[in-house]
């Protein structure tokens, strides 16, 4: 089956997302010193890896591959920017609302990616991520909301 090129360039899409909420899991858990969220933080940050080959064995499906050149390495979509600063002032709240605030970027991809025509077997692999997504970023929000 073809895939048209906007289908292929929703899921480079969140494929960044995704590398983005892993690289920022990876430092967050790297650098906080409450071993709760050390351990919330690493989970999240395979959590999102999974996602990540999950969204590449799609696109091999339609023999089309994730293009690594195109990735921005070693640059963090903004969301995700001021972590280091939030981890150097060991602000547990703040570090919170950092991962918070990555994560609503990676939701506002995946609600989009949902409302493109996307064939039904990638569909399903975008909804139950969504889903991921979804209770990661409530969970980060609940932890901040108690901090």
């Amino acid at each position: 089956m073809e895939i048209n090129k906007e289908i292929v360039s929703t899921v480079h899409h969140l494929i960044e997302r995704c590398k983005d909420g892993a690289k920022g899991f990876k430092t967050a858990s790297e650098d906080i010193e409450d071993k709760n969220l050390k351990n919330l933080f690493k989970k999240y940050a395979v959590q999102r890896d999974s996602m990540i080959t999950e969204l590449q064995d799609q696109l091999h499906k339609f023999g089309k591959t994730d293009d690594e050149s195109s990735s921005i390495e070693g640059t963090i979509h903004r969301a995700w920017i001021d972590l280091k600063s939030a981890l150097t002032s060991k602000d547990t709240k703040r570090v919170l609302e950092e991962c918070e605030r990555g994560e609503d970027y990676a939701l506002k991809a995946y609600k989009e990616a949902l409302d493109a025509d996307l064939p039904s077997e990638l569909k399903a692999v975008v909804e139950q991520q969504y889903q991921d997504v979804k209770s990661a970023h409530d969970h980060i929000r609940d932890l901040r909301d108690n901090a």
